[in-house]
This record gives C-alpha cells, structure tokens and sequence, in this order.
C-alpha cells in the first residue's frame, strides 16, 4: 500500500457551496502504538477496540472562493470560536493538499463538539481528525462521483492518519489494525483496516467504562510523547514487544481466552507508561489516583474471579474494560469503589462500536 494511490484525478463536477456532517469515534488501542517517523508512520502496528459513545460530530461547511491562493477557515468547538487550533487544522491542510486539491478554493466553516472533555486523555485528536477528514472525503467524492464505498473509507483513514496518527483506527469497527504485521492480511503503514479475522463471543459488545481522572490538558502532547522515541534506548524492544504482543492476540481473539487477553492488554498499557517514564525528557502522566483505581482493579479481580481489566492511554484516566455480561456487576465495583477516585466522581460507560457515519448530509 502506498501513498500514491491516494493522489485525486482530475474531478468531473464542480460545487459551489454545501455541508456535511460527520461522527466519529475514538478509539482505545489494546496494542499501543507509541513512536512514529515522517509522514506520520507507525514505528509498530497497534490495534484498537472502536468506541462508540465517545465521539466526536463535525460540520464542514464550504463556499467557493474568487481566488485559491491560501487556506481559508475558520474553527468552532460547541459554538465557540477556536482560533487556537487553526495552525493544527493549517499544519494538516498543509500535508494533504496534494491528495485533495479542492482545499484551497474553497472557504471551510469547521463546527465541531464531542461528547467527552477535549484533551483529556480520550483521544479527541482520533474522533475529532477522523470525522474532519471523512466530511472532506464527502467533499471529494461529490466533485467525482466515482468513488466506491470501500475506497472512500480507505482514503478517509489514510488523510486522517496525517492529521493524527490513531485517527486512522476511528473509520471501522469493532477492532480496527494500523501497521504493518506478517501475520495479518491487509496489514499497513498507510491507513487502518478492520481486522480480518475470527472474534471470539467472548469481545462481542465488551464495554468501556472510562473514568476520568483528571479532565484537564494533558501534560505532555502526543506529538511530544511519540517523538521522544527517537534515539530512547529501549526503543527496539518496545517495537518488538508490540509486534510479538499482536502476535499473541491473534489466537485469544479466536479462541475467547480472556486471562490472556488481560495479561496483554494490561502489560501493553504499563508498557506504554514506562516508555515515557524512561524518555528524556521523562514523564509521569498517570496520576495517584490512577494508581489507586489499578490496584483496586487487581484486588478486586483476585477477589471474585472477574474479568475486569484496564489500559491507559498517554494520560491520567483509565479506560476499564470488561465482557457485556458483567455489566452489573463491575457498575457496582465502580460506583462503590472506583468513582471516588475520579474527577467529580465523573465516568463515562462505553463499548464497542461500529466507526463513523454520516450525519444529515445535505
């Protein structure tokens, strides 16, 4: 797969003015991906559970504009005017012209809200990027008329990939692969593919209910925290682990094991933690209480044989992951045991969904 198959021909139509609207998800990655090279590629393939009540809803309005010399747009997160994040919406602008060369003639209004705290450890980079560039896809594909479902999803994804890397896992669910991995079919650098293979029951609407911690900014960006692996002596073996980790997923993704499937889940998540711990500059972006909420998890797993679990992305809060039939019973553990922790005793219940889709297009 590459890159070029990504350059638009010439289109057949031309549009004035319109709207789209988008939902995406976020996504929570089993298998971490942490470390990337230009044009945002993986430094190792990671695989994520789509979410589906954490998302993001994106307006892309445009009018054509008399001349096209520059990017023109403007930005609104739930109604209010974000000119702080016009030079991330620029710096993508910037890597993707080549691939849609409508940008600059036309005028964008960019209307978006999320459903959970913006750069809270959610990852609203993923939702907020992968619903953006599905509304640009829109766009393309009205001006052509020629593009194929499967395509649209795959260039979505790839356009996505180059506003944020885990934004690519947002299109498809309910587990979606980036990178490249020997042993899986369809496997890439370049955009995320919906994993190819048998899933046991077992994960079948398996939940995640995400408790925050800490709603603030993060302390350190993703942007940051990825290029920190650059020359990190432990780089290697953390590529290695990821790689010999996904292998491992396969079989307890077919056969149901959920011990195994804890093990690897948990370890890639402390894996990820102890990369940034170890950088330089190094960083400790859990906080006390997330702490707390993962002793209490295994406490409470050795206890009643449950098969609850967690994982972290690079923030404070904890996402606890849990099969649909223990619903009752880990609400309960939350509410009595882990809600104190958080935020204005502030969770979020989630679970597995099915990616992106479009909203009222008109």
């Amino acid at each position: 797969m590459t890159a070029e198959q990504f350059i638009s021909k010439d289109y057949s139509f031309t549009i004035e003015k319109g709207r789209f609207t988008w939902s995406s998800p976020s996504n929570i990655a089993l298998v971490k991906y942490w470390g990337k090279r230009d044009p945002q590629l993986p430094e190792n393939p990671s695989i994520s559970f789509t979410l589906d009540n954490c998302k993001t809803t994106t307006t892309l309005s445009f009018s054509k504009k008399e001349t096209s010399s520059n990017f023109s747009f403007e930005v609104f997160l739930d109604g209010e005017k974000k000119d702080d994040f016009k030079p991330k919406i620029e710096t993508f602008f910037k890597r993707i012209e080549g691939y849609l060369p409508f940008l600059k003639a036309y005028h964008f209004k960019i209307e978006t809200s999320n459903t959970f705290p913006h750069s809270s450890g959610i990852a609203s980079s993923a939702s907020g990027m992968s619903a953006l560039a599905a509304c640009l896809m829109s766009i393309e594909s009205a001006l052509s008329n020629t593009i194929s479902n499967d395509f649209f999803i795959q260039k979505a994804s790839f356009l996505a990939r180059l506003g944020s890397g885990s934004a690519c896992r947002s299109f498809e669910g309910d587990l979606v692969v980036w990178g490249t991995h020997k042993s899986i079919v369809g496997s890439n650098n370049v955009f995320g593919i919906k994993y190819p293979y048998e899933v046991h029951k077992n994960f079948k609407n398996y939940q995640d209910t995400i408790l925050l911690v800490d709603k603030g900014e993060k302390q350190v960006s993703s942007t940051v925290g990825h290029n920190l692996m650059h020359g990190h002596p432990f780089a290697k073996e953390r590529f290695k682990q990821a790689h010999n980790n996904l292998e491992k997923l396969i079989p307890v993704l077919k056969e149901g094991h959920l011990d195994a499937f804890i093990k690897i889940v948990e370890s890639e998540a402390l894996s990820l933690h102890a990369m940034m711990m170890t950088s330089m500059p190094y960083f400790i972006l859990m906080k006390p209480n997330t702490l707390e909420i993962i002793n209490k998890i295994w406490k409470y797993r050795k206890e009643t044989g449950s098969k609850v679990c967690f994982t972290l992305d690079a923030g404070a809060n904890v996402h606890v992951l849990y099969p649909e039939q223990e619903f009752n019973q880990v609400q309960e553990f939350i509410n009595n045991e882990l809600a104190k922790y958080c935020q204005n005793e502030q969770y979020i219940n989630d679970k597995i969904g099915f990616g992106s889709k479009p909203v009222n297009n008109e």
